[in-house]
């Protein structure tokens, strides 16, 4: 490679990282207003004496015992929902999929609302809503895969139609349930934990899930070349050398992981794995080189800001983040949609 080769190649790195960086620095920004920002204010001195594990008074034990906690849970759920849509409108080669639309997140829906209709509550040291849910989309993706499986076929097309046909299936089952228990406390806890929030029961809980969404956007960035190829198409994939539909599968079985593992902690939220890579891609292009770890970063300030605003929009009531997602998001999709058709004229 020639010195001015070397030189532009030096040069993008570089370019690259300072991108990250300031992606970077933005959350970071995002998960300090978080913590400063509630029902009562909390200066920034008290919040850094707190995190250097000084817990005595009662505005440092809201910081270590809630803010903090759900803090971190906000940022891992955006992330987690942000690079599950990027992946899935790679798989699928379609700009609206995410995890609502394949029935992953439905079927972790039913599984909740089915333990609250039965009345599960704890099942050893685990919630057991959390944890219906959590086999809801496990169950999920392996019916998505079985169909795919049977039909012989594991195009993009194949997964999007199975995933459709179950998304509808598990949302009428979720809205017969939520009609026939009569029970007015069991409805509300349906209805609430069904718009989205953030919540974390333990540290340890907290832990799992960084684990967890730490090491699939590893891996699924260690992918990011055939995630390139699946955009391209399975014929010239197939001319490279590469058959996608094993992968397909793969990346679905990772996801329903990485998605259960999410509504576990925060139920059901919408719209952040739509928006925030159609945004990203429109910076930085659809490499997944760099569309993937930005996807991240954006996804986890995207949610930070929906908790703040959800805790601080109205006096004395705190809105789920999944209504303040959604919110916040519909308008910034169309106006998406609105620029795109105007740049195409």
């Amino acid at each position: 490679m020639s010195k001015k080769g070397e030189y532009e190649t030096g040069k993008s790195k570089a370019l690259r990282v300072a991108i990250i960086g300031c992606f970077a620095a933005f959350t970071v920004f995002a998960m300090i207003a978080s913590l400063l920002f509630g029902s009562a204010d909390i200066s920034f001195g008290v919040i850094l004496h707190t995190l250097m594990g000084n817990v005595q008074t009662t505005d440092e034990m809201v910081i270590w015992n809630i803010r903090f906690p759900r803090n971190i849970v906000g940022a891992l759920v955006g992330a987690n929902l942000a690079v599950s849509g990027a992946i899935l409108q790679a798989v699928m080669k379609n700009p609206l999929a995410d995890p609502y639309l394949l029935g992953i997140s439905s079927g972790a829906s039913l599984g909740a609302v089915l333990a609250i209709a039965l009345g599960i509550g704890m099942i050893g040291s685990f919630d057991g809503i959390g944890a219906a849910a959590f086999l809801g989309a496990g169950l999920v993706s392996l019916l998505i895969l079985l169909i795919s499986s049977i039909s012989g076929k594991g195009e993009g097309l194949t997964l999007l139609l199975a995933g459709f046909a179950l998304n509808a299936a598990c949302s009428a089952a979720v809205s017969f349930f939520v009609t026939v228990v009569a029970d007015t406390s069991k409805t509300r806890s349906i209805q609430f934990w069904m718009m989205g929030n953030i919540r974390a029961d333990s540290w340890m809980a907290i832990g799992i899930l960084a684990i967890l969404v730490t090491a699939g956007c590893f891996y699924f960035f260690s992918q990011r070349r055939i995630l390139d190829l699946m955009l391209m198409g399975d014929d010239l994939s197939l001319t490279m050398g590469q058959k996608l539909s094993t992968y397909r599968k793969v990346y679905i079985a990772v996801m329903a992981l990485l998605v259960g593992a999410m509504v576990y902690m925060s139920g059901m939220i919408g719209f952040v794995g739509l928006i925030i890579p159609h945004g990203v891609r429109l910076l930085v292009g659809s490499s997944h080189g760099r569309l993937l770890p930005l996807t991240a970063l954006t996804g986890g300030t995207f949610l930070c800001w929906a908790d703040i605003l959800g805790r601080n929009a109205i006096s004395g009531l705190e809105l789920p983040v999944g209504v303040m997602a959604a919110l916040a998001g519909s308008p910034f999709f169309l106006w998406m949609l609105i620029s795109r058709k105007q740049v195409r004229r």
